[in-house]
């Protein structure tokens, strides 16, 4: 089944559509992940939002940020893929999809990411290079990660 690549401003989501952002990443990184943190974080206002969708329905999800805003790079972060689709490999194209809207939109800013650290490989095949020790966020081990140009 195609996957529909959706991207928006804050300002251009529907009411439906952030609540079903929203629904999704609590369920993933709220619930599923157990963080007790405030997932409405104030930054979404100033994101590009990426929806994936599958037969009309959100299967997968990022968010972007223009240089200066998480980091002095350009940012990808909320990645996360919903529970029920897992296992049919929509990572590299939802990723995929991320990096090359973010070198678009901010050519030569480079990429830093946040990453869980158990996902290191996963985002080396990317293109991305560690560039920190291990933290803990939100009782979740991470590293940050870099992509150059």
């Amino acid at each position: 089944m195609e996957l529909e690549f959706n991207w928006s401003r804050f300002e251009d989501l529907t009411t439906l559509e952030f609540h079903d952002i929203i629904q999704a990443r609590e369920s993933v990184f709220v619930v599923e992940q157990e963080c007790a943190y405030p997932e409405v974080d104030g930054a979404d206002i100033h994101a590009w939002h990426l929806c994936v969708k599958q037969a009309g329905t959100l299967v997968a999800y990022a968010r972007i940020f223009g240089p200066g805003i998480k980091y002095e790079e350009a940012s990808i972060g909320r990645v996360m893929t919903l529970l029920e689709h897992r296992g049919k490999r929509l990572g590299h194209p939802l990723m995929q999809e991320a990096i090359r809207f973010t070198e678009e939109q901010f050519p030569g800013a480079g990429i830093k990411i946040g990453a869980q650290a158990r996902l290191q490989a996963f985002y080396e095949s990317l293109g991305f290079a560690r560039s920190s020790e291990p933290y803990d966020e939100d009782g979740i081990m991470h590293i940050e990660m870099l992509k150059t140009v």
